[in-house]
């Protein structure tokens, strides 16, 4: 691996990032990990239909293109949110209530014809190839960010979901007793109870308008538990040590050195980090917040067209 800022000259790509309501896209030097063209941005309509989401990431990474017209992009990472078929680049949304019109759609045979031309016009056959969004985050840290180069890392993402991924020396784990089923933390059972149920973002607005009868989104909540409201800080306090609660055997088993958060609800994590850590068998785990999330995510994406 390259150390950041190095003037060595890797192979240059495409990276698309794509969340539940927006897209985004760069060009990355896998040298140094650097972002080669400003970020471009999409809105997605998670309800939206097939073709005005694949059209929307197709138009994202063309933007990449004409905002940095001497690149040539002949291969390019994707990370998506699951459930997705990564080696096939077909989707598989079904009752997650998002992107459910991709459900069976090839998006990779999509994604070539916008980027490249249609089956029978390409010049050449251009690459693109698939990864989960978390995964692709864990990566970005580990190769230029808060957990760069160190062996045995795990990461989360806070949001409407909780994402996942345990790295050893920069490789997913997904199986094995040490991580979650799949690697994946929304599929830890919490009393028989899916984890998402009890630790996300719908949990905390539901608890937070049972014990208030008022309706607030996270970001109100935090404000009000910021200022020592009991009933922000409880509910807060309680999402934060289900959380610390699930993950922890699983960060002991697996060795992890260092922790990174990212995520929207991230940016509350100093409320939730004494409960989390309480929570945890070895309360001193190193923990750093992401610093920038969305550009962790496009270099582990970008990572993902060298395989």
């Amino acid at each position: 691996m390259t150390e950041r800022g190095s003037t060595q000259i890797g192979r240059i790509v495409g990276a698309l990032e794509v969340g539940g309501t927006h897209v985004a896209a760069t060009a990355v030097d896998t040298g140094n990990w650097q972002l080669l063209a400003p970020i471009q941005r999409v809105s997605l309509d998670p309800a939206g239909s097939a073709d005005a989401l694949t059209d929307g990431m197709a138009s994202c990474a063309r933007a990449v293109l004409t905002a940095a017209p001497i690149l040539q992009l002949t291969s390019w990472g994707v990370a998506m949110p699951g459930p997705f078929d990564y080696a096939t680049g077909i989707a598989r949304y079904t009752g997650v209530g998002k992107f459910e019109s991709l459900d069976g759609v090839a998006v990779g045979g999509r994604l070539r014809d916008g980027l490249f031309g249609t089956a029978g016009q390409r010049d050449a056959e251009g690459a693109v190839r698939f990864g989960n969004d978390a995964d692709a985050f864990a990566i970005g840290e580990y190769l230029a960010g808060a957990t760069r180069g160190i062996s045995r890392t795990a990461a989360i993402t806070l949001g409407s979901g909780i994402g996942s991924c345990f790295l050893a020396d920069g490789q997913p784990v997904d199986t094995g007793d040490a991580v979650p089923p799949g690697g994946e933390a929304h599929l830890i059972r919490v009393d028989g109870v899916p984890l998402e149920e009890i630790a996300s973002r719908r949990a905390i607005l539901s608890a937070y308008l049972a014990a208030t009868g008022k309706q607030l989104d996270v970001k109100e909540i935090a404000d009000r538990a910021r200022h020592g409201q009991a009933a922000a800080v409880s509910v807060l306090d309680d999402y934060a040590s289900t959380l610390g609660g699930a993950l922890g055997p699983n960060f002991a088993r697996f060795g992890v050195e260092k922790l990174v958060v990212g995520g929207s609800i991230a940016g509350a994590w100093d409320l939730f980090d004494p409960a989390f850590r309480a929570a945890l068998p070895d309360p001193e785990l190193a923990i750093a917040i992401s610093a920038d999330a969305e550009r962790s995510g496009l270099i582990g994406a970008a990572s993902l067209a060298l395989t």
